[in-house]
């Protein structure tokens, strides 16, 4: 099936490593070095569009006109706790991108995102902006983030996750048609609980071996 404004990144090696993390007895050193490998690989796909510009150079042997970025360093903005693992990946790849960061829990009641942290780098209407969450599963989180990273005045976001569901996918599109979403994979469903199936559990407690 075909869902709208959302790219499936299924490189053998990512969805090698994401059945090695679906692992049920996978450790939490284990998931967080997959989780990190996974995040660079992705983050060749989702940074592809990024803004070249010609610059002078000195080589040991001559002057050079050679491709480097252009414009305000790229803004990773990481939906804590969980949104971290993809988050150190990523930074690998792009050391020098700005970092922010948006904390929301769960109510374990209603599913609903309530926000309890929020700090972005300066200039953020000026940056292209990829915000990471391991799982987009009814999608209430990663909405709740992109209305307060919009509201902050970014205005050129991608979303990127491991896993998604198509009902998470549906209610992330139809709050944020604008912003692209890129996954390794896109699950069967959710449970009554709000979880993913298959799925891999709870990627912040795999990640940081909590319950």
């Amino acid at each position: 099936m075909n869902y709208p404004n959302t790219y499936l990144i299924d490189h053998p090696l990512i969805q090698h490593k994401l059945s090695l993390m679906r692992e049920k007895e996978t450790s939490s050193a284990s998931f967080r070095h997959l989780l990190r490998e996974i995040s660079l690989l992705m983050g060749y796909e989702i940074t592809r569009d990024l803004i070249l510009e010609m610059q002078t150079i000195e080589t040991p042997l001559e002057t050079m006109e050679t491709p480097l970025l252009s414009g305000k360093k790229l803004c990773l903005i990481s939906i804590l706790r969980a949104g971290n693992g993809l988050l150190d990946g990523l930074l690998d790849l792009v050391p020098s991108a700005r970092v922010g960061y948006v904390g929301l829990y769960r109510d374990a009641q209603t599913l609903e995102a309530v926000e309890y942290y929020k700090k972005l780098p300066n200039h953020i209407h000026n940056r292209p902006a990829i915000v990471v969450d391991p799982m987009l599963a009814t999608g209430h989180s990663a909405i709740a983030a992109l209305d307060i990273i919009k509201s902050s005045g970014a205005n050129r976001i991608k979303f990127l996750c491991l896993l998604a569901s198509p009902e998470g996918i549906r209610n992330f599109n139809e709050a944020h048609p604008d912003v692209p979403i890129f996954t390794a994979a896109i699950d069967r469903e959710l449970n009554d609980h709000g979880y993913i199936l298959p799925g891999l559990g709870d990627a912040g407690d795999r990640l940081f071996g909590t319950r």
